[in-house]
């Protein structure tokens, strides 16, 4: 089963995840983001923070930190898919091509397994930016709420 899911901030119980359903967020990367993640992180590479240096480098203008659009999964997950409560387990990441301000990021989430017993759903976890995957990776996340069949009990 295949579903695109909207808000959902009443989360989802373990029993009402599917593998297949899909999460998509979208943000479009800007300098004051670029700029706001650096004063968050502390990482002030110049390839982030600089026009001239980034324009010498191999990628030939400012580029986006990696972790800010891998960020955007964990939007994805407190907020829409599984929804609040869930807790981060694991997450892996590839970098595949830069992300440069202007880029339009759209991050997808999918659901691949549930361990129903250990209430942990692992997820494929990608971006991409006009259809070239960017980043790609696996995570998984802990679903604290009880299943209907365990809250009866």
């Amino acid at each position: 089963m295949t579903s695109t899911f909207g808000h959902n901030f009443g989360g989802l119980t373990i029993d009402q995840i599917e593998v297949g359903m899909q999460a998509f967020y979208s943000h479009t990367v800007t300098d004051a983001d670029v700029k706001a993640y650096a004063g968050l992180s502390g990482d002030n590479n110049p390839v982030h923070m600089s026009d001239e240096y980034a324009e010498k480098s191999r990628f030939k203008a400012r580029i986006a930190h990696g972790l800010y659009s891998a960020g955007f999964f964990s939007a994805l997950f407190g907020t829409r898919l599984p929804g609040p409560g869930c807790v981060y387990l694991s997450q892996n990441l590839r970098f595949k091509k830069p992300v440069y301000l202007g880029d339009t990021v759209v991050a997808e989430i999918c659901v691949t397994s549930i361990n129903v017993a250990k209430k942990i759903v692992s997820f494929n976890t990608s971006c991409s930016v006009k259809g070239k995957v960017v980043i790609e990776g696996e995570a998984e996340i802990y679903i604290p709420r009880p299943s209907p069949q365990q809250a009866k009990i």
